[in-house]
């Protein structure tokens, strides 16, 4: 297990990402803006890193293809779903709906990753930690309410996560290059992508404050730039499937974070649903030839 180290700081990375959005539309950044932002400052912390490593970008072209679609599936799209629906939604509720990643991906595996059929004790795992994700959600403060419109958007950002993890570890992962590498392709892409749409379709930037200016800044260089090295590191060494339960782990960080810097109360539900939210993550993960099948290289 030694994908877990990594796993667990992702998970925790990603949690606070949440908590990062809400601060961000609440000063009046607009979704697009915000996704934009994101991938801008992931990517300078990823070039920098590869710089600083002296690791060069790949110059084949098929690696660049995939990831203009890796990049609009994985970031582009979703990051600008999710800002959209945290005007509407709490930032708890939009990481419990996040949780639901793993059973759309899942469905992108089957169709696009055969070695990785699931077994029956995977998808028991997956089972109890959406279990898991509703306990968080069941009561809890800061949790519920929001128009529907919101919560839908979070889920579509999800289809996104599920296709884009099922189309990185058929296509993408596996290419040469380290991690920190093909993360910067990645985000790169994705910035450009952003790059194209958001002046249009989002209006013009403007100075959202200092506290706001922050939260983008590490939303995009530790949660878009850095946390993207440990991801494509679990899924190189633990297979896509088990790279998407991260999002069983990120509910609990979201909630506990949200009551630190949000002040949104903590309630029973979250210590139960995390107890679950962890089961769910250890049962999903198969072992022998399996585990053999899901390594990239």
């Amino acid at each position: 297990m030694r994908w877990m180290p990594a796993f667990v700081t992702l998970s925790a990375i990603w949690g606070a990402s949440f908590a990062l959005i809400k601060i961000a539309v609440e000063a009046g950044v607009g979704p697009l803006w915000v996704a934009f932002w994101r991938c801008f400052f992931g990517a300078l912390a990823l070039l920098t890193v590869c710089a600083l490593r002296r690791e060069g970008l790949p110059r084949d072209r098929a690696v660049w293809g995939h990831a203009l679609v890796v990049a609009a599936l994985l970031n582009a799209v979703p990051f600008a779903l999710l800002a959209y629906g945290e005007t509407l939604v709490s930032s708890v509720l939009a990481g419990v709906w996040n949780a639901t990643t793993p059973l759309t991906t899942l469905v992108f595996v089957l169709l696009m990753v055969p070695q990785e059929r699931p077994t029956a004790r995977r998808l028991l795992g997956l089972l109890v930690g959406f279990a898991g994700a509703l306990v968080v959600l069941a009561g809890g403060p800061g949790a519920g309410g929001g128009p529907a419109i919101g919560s839908l958007a979070c889920l579509a950002a999800t289809a996104c996560y599920g296709a884009g993890f099922a189309y990185t570890r058929r296509f993408y992962s596996g290419r040469e290059g380290s991690a920190a590498a093909l993360s910067a392709v990645q985000i790169v892409c994705a910035t450009a992508e952003l790059a194209v749409v958001t002046p249009f379709a989002g209006g013009g930037p403007s100075w959202p404050g200092l506290p706001a200016a922050a939260a983008l800044v590490l939303l995009g260089a530790v949660g878009t730039g850095l946390a993207y090295i440990l991801n494509l590191r679990v899924i190189r060494s633990a297979g896509s499937t088990i790279a998407s339960t991260v999002t069983y782990v990120t509910p609990v960080w979201s909630t506990l974070l949200g009551t630190l810097l949000l002040a949104e109360p903590l309630g029973w539900n979250t210590v139960a649903g995390g107890v679950l939210v962890v089961a769910g993550v250890l049962l999903s993960r198969t072992g022998g030839a399996a585990a053999r099948l899901t390594t990239a290289r």
